[in-house]
């Protein structure tokens, strides 16, 4: 009896440890489930939820602000040539523009051709005519080119096909010819500047234009009247000087 009891006690023994092993094991085991929550970390690689990364798709967006500052680089450049264009023209009126151009090349003519007049005329009151027209105008071109500068205007600096075709055929008359050519040309142009200036003078918009005409005005008043005077006066002059030479041949013929 004593020594089957033995055997039990040592089988119950040897069985309660074997229990316990497997007890381990299973522990263990359990131990390899809570591992595999480390698979959460799968949902850690919902971290390549870097698909939000397609927000950085979203940097294409990123793209179109580019492309919309480039719009707007394009816009800045319209705006510098908007701002050139107002550069090139600050007056903001067509009209007074259009008025100190051609003032500014009506006045180089009368210069240009009052030297004309001063070497090629005959009648020393044409000559004093030519003289006055370039040192008149040549005063008041000066100050227009000073006005222009200002406003941005680019004025002429040489004559245009009409005022230079006009110089070329005084260029080829002399004497007498040349006289009355010239003086009916400053009448002309005289009444025309006159007209010109009174209305820029009274409805310009530009108030340096405006009172760069209302100043010129009587200078040019003055030269229609100078210059009537002096076409009359170089027409009689050419009359007598035709009835002279027509007597002075009928005399030669009677003797």
């Amino acid at each position: 009896m004593k020594l089957s009891n033995k055997l039990w006690l040592g089988t119950a023994i040897f069985a309660l440890s074997l229990s316990a092993q497997s007890g381990q094991t299973g522990q263990s085991g359990q131990t390899g489930q809570t591992g595999q929550p480390g698979q959460s970390g799968q949902t850690g690689t919902p971290g390549a939820s870097g698909q939000s990364g397609t927000r950085g798709q979203s940097g294409q967006s990123g793209q179109r602000g580019t492309s919309s500052s480039d719009a707007t680089g394009q816009s800045g450049a319209a705006g510098q040539m908007g701002a050139g264009q107002s550069g090139a023209n600050r007056m903001g009126n067509s009209a007074d523009s259009a008025f100190v151009m051609k003032a500014a090349m009506g006045g180089m003519a009368e210069v240009e051709l009052g030297r004309l007049a001063e070497t090629q005329a005959s009648s020393d009151s044409v000559k004093q005519f030519g003289r006055r027209m370039v040192e008149d105008h040549s005063k008041a071109n000066d100050e227009l080119s000073q006005i222009a500068t200002r406003k941005g205007i680019t004025i002429p600096t040489s004559l245009d096909a009409k005022h230079q075709a006009t110089k070329d055929k005084l260029s080829k008359l002399s004497g007498a010819a040349f006289d009355k050519a010239y003086m009916d040309d400053m009448v002309k142009d005289h009444h025309t500047d006159v007209a010109e200036f009174r209305k820029e003078s009274t409805s310009g918009s530009d108030s340096d234009v405006k009172a760069f005409a209302a100043k010129t005005l009587p200078t040019l008043e003055e030269h229609l009247r100078l210059a009537e005077q002096t076409q009359s006066s170089a027409k009689g002059s050419s009359s007598n000087k035709s009835g002279s030479d027509a007597s002075g041949s009928g005399a030669s013929k009677k003797q």
